[in-house]
């Protein structure tokens, strides 16, 4: 390093102490010459880092050659794929990401509240959010509902019984549907304790008691100081907390499909596969041309998006899980530039009150149970779907099997008869709910980005080189 450089090198990391301009100078001459003595001897420097990881280090890349070697490894070794070692993998990295799901939510909702001045703006946006999800879930139930009626996926199936195991399993499911109502779901939105609703990990409840909090900790102003103060800086412990979860990110998707693939095989794909080649191509649909309209609107790219949270579509691939990308999704939204609180109440409230994927599902699943067991449903009562789906699909958080529970209830609803054809679909339901958490993690992100934009707390220059970047590494 030549003496000029050193000097630079040195005034600047002077500078970056805190010194000031006056003992720097004063220095300048003994730093210059120490720093000529200490780098002679090796005048070679290495060149600095770029930064950008290689592409075998993107997380993304690593989660994908998990699944697929997941996917070869439970169609060519059945029987290991279904050890419960293998089973424990996506599991455990499943429980690692819900510890963090309770902590995530209240911290970001606190910190959001706290830090506007005006409560009304809080109302305003909450009363957007669920406006915005109300009208895009109709497109999602009314879409579901013309292609089951066009595609007509269970004309002329030959239903079969599920008998044994899968039968338990089944009136499991249909028990809990039952037990659902409507004011025991908003009943149930108040937790028993404070610290039950975080023990339970439930999404309403820890959003209800954050809301109290983050408004109680606003009406204090000043002396509420150092309490947003200690919540700003743990929700950075915690973002750090699942930064370390997520190099587990790999293995969590390998087990995750190993087993799924292992224990129904490619069989299990067969006779239903052309339901959920359907259900694929209409979520498809609904993201490119309905999401796709509305990203349009709010000044960006729908494939772009997709590009840029292309980490946390493949870990919901392998999870089957919106959830296990709540907080790396909440961080990276952020970082796009969308406003901080919006991002902590559009976030969960999305994943309780705006699940596009399983409003799909449910209308089309219900038709295709119908049509195969041959119960003809008239324009009137495939209205009532419409209506029963969306309350049913409240409070279905992006947990797997989650879907199959709505669907129940919404079965029971329409009509009792069509209650035991959910055994048609059991067996391939982990296959449709891939699909279901993509579609409504994808919906979540585009909301938050265009309620930023409405509420014009949009930062467009992060926006644009955001999912440019994304975009960039995508290619």
């Amino acid at each position: 390093m030549s003496s000029r450089h050193a000097h630079i090198f040195l005034t600047g990391a002077c500078a970056g102490t805190g010194l000031d301009q006056e003992w720097a100078a004063h220095n300048r001459a003994r730093l210059t010459c120490n720093a000529r003595m200490v780098f002679m001897a090796d005048p070679v420097i290495p060149a600095l880092p770029a930064g950008a990881k290689p592409w075998y280090a993107q997380l993304y890349v690593q989660v994908l050659i998990a699944i697929v070697l997941g996917i070869i490894f439970g169609l060519a070794y059945p029987g290991a794929a279904t050890a419960d070692w293998v089973k424990a993998l996506g599991d455990g990295f499943i429980k690692l990401i819900k510890m963090m799901i309770a902590p995530i939510i209240f911290l970001t909702v606190v910190s959001g509240i706290a830090g506007v001045q005006d409560a009304r703006k809080v109302g305003r946006v909450g009363g957007k959010a669920i406006l915005y999800f109300e009208i895009v879930s109709t497109f999602a139930l009314i879409i579901g509902l013309l292609v089951g009626n066009l595609a007509q996926p269970g004309a002329g199936f030959a239903a079969k019984v599920v008998e044994g195991a899968d039968k338990t399993r089944l009136d499991a499911f249909v028990k809990q549907a039952g037990d659902q109502k409507t004011v025991d779901f908003f009943l149930n939105i108040i937790p028993d304790t404070v610290a039950g609703a975080f023990a339970k990990g439930d999404i309403l409840q820890v959003l209800l008691f954050s809301l109290l909090f983050g408004f109680s900790l606003m009406a204090l102003g000043e002396r509420g100081k150092a309490v947003r103060t200690f919540v700003d800086e743990a929700s950075h412990v915690i973002f750090g907390v699942i930064n370390i979860i997520m190099k587990a990110a790999p293995l969590g998707a390998f087990g995750a499909m190993a087993f799924t693939v292992g224990t129904y095989g490619a069989k299990s794909l067969g006779s239903l596969a052309f339901l959920i080649g359907v259900f694929y191509v209409t979520s498809a649909l609904f993201v490119v041309v309905v999401l796709g309209a509305i990203a349009a609107m709010a000044g960006f790219s729908i494939f772009r998006f997709i590009a840029y949270i292309k980490s946390e579509l493949l870990i919901v691939l392998a999870a089957s899980s919106s959830e296990a990308a709540l907080p790396s999704l909440m961080e990276k939204l952020e970082k796009l530039g969308c406003s901080k609180p919006i991002v902590g109440l559009v976030v969960p409230t999305g994943y309780s009150f705006n699940l596009d994927g399983t409003n799909i599902y449910m209308t089309l699943a219900t038709l295709f149970i119908a049509q195969a067991l041959g119960v003809d449903l008239n324009w009137g009562q495939q209205a009532t779907i419409l209506g029963v789906a969306m309350l049913t699909s409240k409070g279905a958080s992006g947990i797997a099997g989650s879907g199959f529970i709505t669907l129940a209830a919404t079965l029971g609803v329409v009509s009792p008869a069509l209650v035991p054809g959910m055994a048609i679909i059991f067996g391939i339901d982990k296959f449709m709910s891939e699909c279901r958490a993509l579609t409504n993690i994808i919906g979540n992100g585009v909301a938050t980005v265009v309620i930023s934009w409405w509420e014009g707390e949009l930062d467009r220059s992060k926006l644009e080189q955001g999912l440019r970047g994304g975009a960039e590494a995508a290619a």
